[in-house]
Order: structure tokens, then C-alpha cells, then sequence
């Protein structure tokens, strides 16, 4: 929302009574209403706009205000007021209270006249100028460490006011020094520096009327074309100050209050409403820099004239008050951009004459697709059911037939189990042994014929052995852990062949002599190497 404060509305000989002030967010307004009574006496009102629907509080004290005074609502809710005490301003907060009206004096400004600018940005500060016979002082009657403070002093006599930028630090303010009026802006941030705004031409009178700090829009007023004529320009921009033709009604009089706000970078885009005021009375006027033309509305009944606000979504909120309805706002929506007049279209030129296409070769057809098959789901695999507990396992010691022998690894002298891994195998290397399952108790055993008794034979020595190579000569390493002897050759006159490390094939031995060949083998492990007859190992 940009609100304007045109010279003639802050002119301090006229009454500001009736005249509405819209807070620097829209949420609050406040004006000078009159009581129903005899004396017509006046009185502060504040009014909110921030609610799903206006609503109005008095604001009255212990006695009538002046029809003079000035009123600024404040976004925290508060309303400053300006009075005149003798030849001085005195300054106040008002605020409701319970049933009353609370009050806080802020000070007093020792001066002929004082204006007041219109809401600074942020809503918290309040500012004032104090023209005099060659200068202007600038107050701040709100937000000083000490009630009011002067801020700078301005040479010439300055009216009017717009800010220029969100954060308050820019004011543009409209000077009369020596005969000439041109636009200034003063820094506040820099003690109230002060620079020129605004010169169409050295001899022409300009006035800011409007600005707009989103879209840099600004609205003026100069006697520059030869007479008083309104014109736009863009803040920052090179291009000159346009004066469109449709902004120069005959019989009456336009004043911009409102400029739609949210339109960065595209001052042509945003929407400004005027008050257009002739003999025939009051009404609406909206214009668009994009569209060259004034659009015409008429006002709402009791509507207070001068006031109002844009919404970013381009609709227009005007205040009114009848009897009927004391506080009240009309909504109008106002119909978007117009598109403008098309220019004429330049002719296009002829374009040479286009060389023939050749003919693409013929396409080989595109063999079909043979379709997928679909893909039948994985069943899913049962889960293996756990084994149940296993019994206790004993070991067995394995059968041995009559003339076995246990072979024995070359030069390590131990024997080797049933399907046992190298002694030398690491870890990785030996294969996992299946679980063992318990076995079968086994049946008793019929008794055997008893055999004929064995002839014992003494062995020769080992040194006599080992000339003559006859007999069974037990193995060096064997003899250590008393294992069975393994069966030699005899010596013969060729040459010596490669012994095997392990012992040949014996005879069969039948099933009935299977268990005594089993004890015979087992008692020739403990006792020592015995000859078998009728068995034995036989060489190939």
C-alpha cells in the first residue's frame, strides 16, 4: 500500500476533520468523528481493517477535540495526536482502556505550524515538518529517545511528502526556494542530507504527488508542457517524464491516492486510483501506465474521498460511513491489464524459391516383435525342517581283516585314519566330516570251530634280516607306535624295484574266518608281528 500526502490535503489553514489516515500496513485508520449531540462536538475514532470485518472504537476524553487536530494510528494499535495549545503542539498517544481512553503525552513542539507526514514505513515512527520564512524544519514527534526531536533543517518551505524506499530512510518533500518548486529527498540516515529529486526544467515548477518504492513508480505534477499536467516517471530510469493525454480531463480535477502495490520491476503494470472531483460531483478513476486510457467508477455512498488502499492482488479497498453503517469498506475488483492496440504488421519481404526435396528411399518395414513371455513366479522353496535331537554317538573301531596292514605315511611312522586328510593339511584344506549317526547294536555272533594252534615263529634279527631279505622285517617307523608289520619280498638277484608305501592286495578272507582274522589282527597289534596260516599277504 502506498499512501500520498498531496499539498492540498495537508494544507494546515484547512479543517482535517472527517478525513481518514490509513496506518503504513493497512491494519488501523483513524479520523475525527462527530457526535450525534447539539454541539456537534468532535471526537477521535480508530478504526480496524485488519479483522474479517471493520469495526469502529471511540477514542473521546474528558473534552472535545479541535476541528484541526491531526490523527496518525500507529500499527501497534495506538493513535498519535497532534493538538494546538496556545503557540505551541502538544503531542499524545491515545489507546483504549477498559471503558476510556488512555493517554500519554509524548511532549510539545514550540511552533506557529506543524504538519504532520504521512505514516513512515515500519509503522513505529511519526514525523513532522514545521515550515517557517526560509527553512522547514523536520521533527520526529514519535520514536525519539526524548519525546520530539528535530532531525535537520531544510532551506526554503516544504510541503507534501512521500517516501521512497521500504525502510524509511528516504523522503522526498516538495521545496519552494526562490520563486521555483522542485522535489528534494532527504537522507535520514546521513542527519537529513538533502539532494535533488526531481527538475524537468530549470524553469518549471514539479511536484511529487506519488511513489511507489516496489515498482519505482512516481506520479508528479508539472507545469513543464506549458500548464499544470499530470505525469509519470520511473524512479532511477533515463527516460524522460511522460504526460499522457488521457489524464487531462476537461471540468474537473484528478488527485492519485493509491498505487497497487507487489509490482516488482513493472511500473507500467501497477494500478493507480484517483479521485476525480467536478462540479457534478465525486467518483473513481483507475489508470495503467500499459494502457493508455482512464477507467471511470462511481464512488461508493459515503465513501470519505481522498482515502483508500490497494491489495497486492490488485483489489481496491475504499472506507466509507453513512448512518446507516458508521464504519465500513467496499471491495472493488478491477478487471487486469488490457491488451494494447496491435501496430500494423510490416510487409515480409518474398522468400526466394525453395529447392526441391528428394524423395527419401523407401523404409525396409519394421519386423514385429515377438511378445514376451511372461515370466512364471518363483515358487517359493520350503524351509527345511531342523533335525531333531541327535543320541549319543560311541565310536567304533573299525574291522580288520586277517593280513591288513595300516599303511603308514613315508617318514612319518603314524598311521593314518579312514579317510583322514594329509597330517600336514591345514585347516582349509581338510573336507568337512559328515555328522556321524548312531549305529545299530549288532547281532551276537554264532560260535566258531575251533582251529589248529598256531606255530610260533621266531623272527631273525634285523641285521641278519635285512642281508638276507627273507621273512616279515616289521618297518622302522612302525615299530615305534606298534603297529602291524608290513610284508616284504624276498631278495633276488635283479635289480632292486620301488617298494610302494603301502601294503599289497591280500586274499580274500572268507566270512567265517572274518572275526577271528578281526581278533587275530587286533592281538598281533598289541603282541607283536605272528605268521597266519593259510593267510597272508602274497606279492603280485
Amino acid at each position: 500500500m502506498t499512501i500520498c500526502a498531496t499539498e492540498d490535503t495537508m494544507a494546515p489553514a484547512g479543517p482535517l476533520a472527517g478525513r481518514l489516515t490509513i496506518a503504513a500496513d493497512g491494519s488501523y485508520a483513524a479520523r475525527l468523528a462527530r457526535h450525534d449531540d447539539a454541539a456537534g462536538s468532535w471526537f477521535p475514532e480508530r478504526w480496524t481493517l485488519s479483522g474479517p470485518e471493520p469495526y469502529a472504537v471511540p477514542l473521546q476524553g474528558t473534552q472535545p477535540e479541535e476541528p484541526d487536530s491531526a490523527l496518525l494510528p500507529l500499527t501497534d494499535g495506538r493513535v498519535l495526536i497532534l493538538r494546538r495549545v496556545a503557540d505551541r503542539f502538544a503531542v499524545s498517544l491515545l489507546y483504549p482502556a477498559g471503558p476510556g481512553t488512555g493517554e500519554l503525552l509524548l511532549g510539545a513542539v514550540a511552533t506557529p505550524r506543524l504538519t504532520l507526514l504521512p505514516p513512515a514505513p515500519g509503522g513505529t515512527l511519526a514525523y513532522a515538518l514545521a515550515p517557517e520564512a526560509d527553512h522547514t524544519t523536520l521533527w520526529r514527534v514519535h520514536g525519539g529517545a526524548n519525546g520530539p526531536e528535530r532531525v535537520t533543517r531544510i532551506p526554503g518551505r516544504c510541503t507534501g511528502g512521500a517516501w521512497l524506499d521500504r525502510g524509511g530512510r528516504l523522503l522526498a518533500l516538495d521545496r519552494e526556494l526562490d520563486g521555483r518548486t522542485k522535489t528534494v529527498v532527504v537522507d535520514l540516515e546521513r542527519g537529513g542530507e538533502t539532494a535533488l529529486l526531481l527538475q524537468i526544467t530549470e524553469e518549471s515548477n514539479d511536484r511529487l504527488l506519488l511513489a511507489d518504492p516496489d515498482s519505482g513508480l512516481l506520479l508528479l505534477r508539472s507545469d513543464a508542457p506549458g500548464y499544470d499536467r499530470l505525469g509519470w516517471g520511473v524512479l532511477g530510469s533515463s527516460l524522460p517524464v511522460r504526460f499522457p493525454e488521457c489524464l487531462r480531463p476537461t471540468g474537473g480535477t484528478l488527485t492519485p491516492f493509491a498505487v497497487q502495490p507487489g509490482q516488482m520491476l513493472a511500473p507500467e503494470s501497477c494500478a493507480v486510483a484517483f479521485r476525480m472531483t467536478a462540479a457534478s460531483g465525486t467518483w473513481l478513476g483507475v489508470w495503467r501506465p500499459s494502457e493508455r486510457q482512464l477507467r471511470q467508477y462511481p464512488a461508493p455512498e459515503g465513501w470519505l474521498p481522498g482515502t483508500g488502499l490497494w491489495t497486492a492482488d490488485g483489489e481496491l479497498l475504499l472506507p466509507y460511513a453513512t448512518e446507516a453503517e458508521p464504519c465500513g469498506v467496499a471491495r472493488m475488483g478491477v478487471p487486469g491489464e488490457v491488451v494494447e492496440r496491435v501496430e500494423p504488421v510490416e510487409r515480409v519481404r518474398a522468400v526466394g524459391a525453395v529447392r526441391a526435396v528428394e524423395p527419401v528411399g523407401a523404409v525396409e518395414p519394421v519386423r514385429p516383435v515377438e511378445p514376451v513371455r511372461v515370466v512364471e513366479p518363483v515358487r517359493v522353496v520350503e524351509p527345511v525342517r531342523p533335525m531333531g535331537p541327535m543320541g549319543p554317538v560311541r565310536q567304533v573301531e573299525p574291522l580288520r581283516t586277517a593280513g591288513q596292514v595300516e599303511p603308514t605315511w613315508a617318514g612319518a611312522g603314524r598311521p593314518m585314519g579312514p579317510m583322514g586328510p594329509h597330517p600336514s593339511a591345514g585347516p582349509e584344506q581338510r573336507p568337512a566330516q559328515p555328522p556321524v549317526e548312531p549305529l545299530e547294536p549288532l547281532e551276537p555272533l554264532e560260535p566258531l570251530e575251533p582251529l589248529e594252534p598256531l606255530e610260533a615263529v621266531e623272527g631273525p634279527p634285523s641285521g641278519e634280516a635285512a642281508e638276507s631279505g627273507r621273512g616279515i622285517v616289521p618297518d622302522a617307523g612302525d615299530a615305534d607306535n606298534r603297529s602291524t608289520a608290513s610284508a616284504q619280498p624276498s631278495a633276488t638277484d635283479a635289480e632292486p624295484q620301488h617298494i610302494p608305501g603301502h601294503p599289497q592286495m591280500c586274499r580274500p578272507v572268507p566270512l567265517q574266518e572274518a572275526p577271528l582274522a578281526a581278533r587275530q589282527t587286533r592281538w598281533s597289534v598289541i603282541s607283536g608281528p605272528v605268521r597266519i596260516s593259510g593267510g597272508g599277504c602274497a606279492a603280485g
